[in-house]
This record gives C-alpha cells, structure tokens and sequence, in this order.
C-alpha cells in the first residue's frame, strides 16, 4: 500500500519538475544595482551619507578665499584728526601701504627696534606701539635712556632686553630697525659698534625671514663735492681720519646690506638720516644743536667751531620717525635721504636759539674739529618721488619743544 506525505497547515506541496529533480529559484535582475540601494536605504545610512556632504560643502566654501581686489603700491600721509573717524592709516608687509576700512582690524607686527632706548628709537617705538605692534626694545644704554621708553612698561605688547647688538641675539621678529649706533662723535670716538652689530642683526633678519632697515648717515657723503647731495653721489671720506669709524662704518654696513639682499634675498631698507632734533636728545653729545640749547639755558657762550659758516640741515625727530616708517612699509631698498633741505650755517642756528631762550646769549669762537664737512645739505627728491615723503616741522616750531624738554632735565622742576 503506497504512502503519501501530508503537509499541514498553509504549506504547499512543491512542484515537481517532469524529470522529478530539483530546479533553483531564477536569478533576480539588477543585482549589481538593486543590493547597494537596499545597504544605504536600512538603517539610516543614506540620512548619514547626506549629512556628510552638507558639512564637506560648507567647510570648503567657508575656507576657500575670493580673489581679493590688488592695493596700489603707494603710502599715504597720515590722516588728520578729523578724517580718522572715516579711516585709519594701515601698512601691511610686502604692500606698499595704503588705507583700509576701520573696521578691518590691522594685523600688528613683531617689530625689533635696536637702540630703541635712544633720542629717535625711542620716538619710533612710540609710533610703532601707537599702531598695534608688538615691539621688543634691544639696547645697551650707552647712549639709550631707560626713561624714554618707561611709559610703555607694563604694556603686554611691550618687551626691553639689555643686551649689545655686537653679540648675537635670537628672537622671532617680522621686521628690525637697526638703529644702535653711537651717533655723536663724543660716543662713536668711544665706542664705534657699526660694523659687527649691523651684521649680526642682518644675520638674524636671514634666519628669520624679516625685514631689515639701517639707519645710515649723512656722514657717508664725508665732506662732500657735490651740493646739495643725492643718493647717487659716492662721498668725499677720508678713511683714515678720527671721524672715519663712524663714516666709514656706516658704509661697510650699507655694503653689507646690500651683499645681504642680493645674496641671500633678505629684505632690505637704507636710509642715510640728516642732522635730527627733538626732545630725548642727549643734553651733552657734542652735536651742534644739543650744544648751543644747552649753553643757552646754562647761561654759558654758544661755541661755535671755525668761522660758523659751515652748513647744516635739521629736521624735526617727528618727520624722521614719519620717513622711517613709510620707507620700512614701502617697497623699495633704498638708499634714501631722509633730512630737512631747509639749510643753515651755525651763526644762523646761533641766532635762532637766541631768540628761542636767550637773546643776551653771546657766542664764542674756537678752532674747527677735523674733518668737519664744509656742507651738508640733503636732495630729497627721491624720498618725495618714491615715498611720498618730506619734513613738514620748521625749525622754528620745533626748536622750542626740544628747549622745554632740556629745560626741564637740566633744571627739573626748578626754573
């Protein structure tokens, strides 16, 4: 008696082919397409998936930067009071300067400045933490005086290292103004430091990458054959002579600067500064100017050296600092004349400071110094040209806030 299988409940029986063997389900279209679509569909994935890419999309256009409109090569003048509401003046590295929007905030810069405890560092620092840099301050205090850069203690932008610059010094700096230098013949005579601070401080400019000004003289012209003198004229110097250590110097640092820059590429600004004035002077440095203030207000003969006829050109320390700044910011090398062309022999300077304290002063005579330039007169016409650039404080104006400046360290508070 044969037998069948019962299959109960909802199961059914399974076909049977006509051989009465076993034939496998048919292949599903599509595989290749239908299995990635079902992965992403469960468990959220594609939600995942879509999330992802609205974050990689929003962080590429927050990053990615638009072409930005070029600012001229050029430097403005500073902006009155009154205009400084509407704008600010901002120098940027590598810009020839120009004028942003107050409200785009400017990026300070670390800023070296070498004899920044001196009569024109000490006048530059100001101007330089007035615009937002932070400033390190590197002196020696041969001639530098702690008291005029004491305002600024305690500032957190603000930094003072003693030390020489003939000895190597590292620090992290976008730009250094080389201004240590004994400037005076009572001092250089003493101390000449040109050559090998210049150089270790164009070393560390190499190293770090920033940017390198020198303050230069008039002196390199020694006493000229040419009137009034340009940047082209190469000099009268005797290199033998008790002022050529100073002469001299400056010009084996101009040297050097430039070997710097055409070989190893560092950045390089050249001004040859003309006699400069201010408050901050040293009382007796044996400069022309400095001497006769001081005379006046001690009551003692103004002296003048030789028949006073000789030449000189004096500027404001204000206007320097102004020429200092525009050429550092700017783009070209240099070198630049940055003086006063107003010129006057020393009776006239006599006579101006007599009527500025003393008009009883009474001058006396001596013998010349050696080696004393005849004339000294600056051409100035590049630093307008290029830099935008020339003194704007007459020596009429000036000279009494350096005598009330004298005045009150030579007497204090006694008149």
């Amino acid at each position: 008696m044969g037998s069948e299988v019962k299959y109960r409940g909802n199961y059914e029986t399974h076909p049977q082919s006509d051989g009465g063997g076993y034939s496998p389900k048919h292949p599903k279209p599509w595989p290749n397409v239908v299995r990635p679509i079902h992965y992403l569909l469960r468990e959220q994935r594609l939600l995942f998936v879509l999330i992802g890419a609205a974050i990689a999309t929003l962080f590429f256009v927050s990053t990615s930067t638009p072409n930005k409109p070029q600012i001229p090569n050029q430097v403005f003048s500073f902006p009155s009071s009154n205009q400084r509401s509407a704008f600010e003046e901002v120098r940027v590295v590598g810009l020839g300067g120009g004028k942003v929007p107050l409200g785009l905030k400017r990026r300070g810069l670390r800023v070296v400045v070498t004899g920044g405890a001196g009569f024109v560092g000490s006048h530059l620092v100001d101007r330089l933490m007035e615009r937002g840099d932070s400033v390190i301050v590197v002196d020696n205090f041969f001639t530098g005086r702690k008291e005029n850069v004491a305002h600024h203690f305690g500032k957190p932008n603000f930094e003072l290292i003693r030390h020489d610059v003939v000895e190597p010094l590292l620090l992290e700096v976008d730009q250094i103004y080389h201004l240590a230098c004994p400037a005076s013949p009572v001092h250089y005579k003493f101390n000449p430091t040109n050559v090998v601070g210049t150089l270790n401080m164009l070393g560390l400019a190499k190293r770090v990458g920033a940017r390198f000004l020198l303050t230069s003289t008039s002196e390199v012209y020694g006493d000229p054959l040419q009137h009034p003198q340009a940047e082209t004229y190469w000099g009268n110097v005797n290199p033998i002579g008790v002022r050529s250590c100073y002469d001299e110097g400056k010009r084996t640092a101009e040297t050097l600067a430039m070997d710097y820059h055409r070989g190893a590429k560092v950045e390089v600004r050249i001004a040859r500064i003309f006699n400069t004035y201010g408050p901050r002077m040293c009382i007796d440095d044996g400069r022309v100017v400095s001497n006769f203030v001081a005379q006046a207000l001690r009551k003692e003969p103004l002296t003048v050296y030789g028949d006073g006829k000789q030449t000189r050109s004096f500027q404001f320390v204000s206007d320097l600092v102004e020429g200092l700044m525009r050429l550092m910011d700017g783009e070209h090398v240099g070198p630049f004349n940055l003086g006063n062309p107003g010129e006057f022999t020393m009776l006239e300077l006599a006579k101006v400071v007599q009527d500025t304290i003393d008009p009883g002063a009474r001058i006396e005579f001596k013998d010349n110094t050696p080696d004393d330039p005849h004339k000294r007169k600056p051409d100035i016409t590049k630093a307008k040209e290029l830099l935008n650039w020339e003194p704007t404080v007459p020596l009429h104006k000036g000279l009494p806030l350096m005598v009330t400046d004298f005045r009150k360290r030579i007497f204090g508070d006694h008149h």
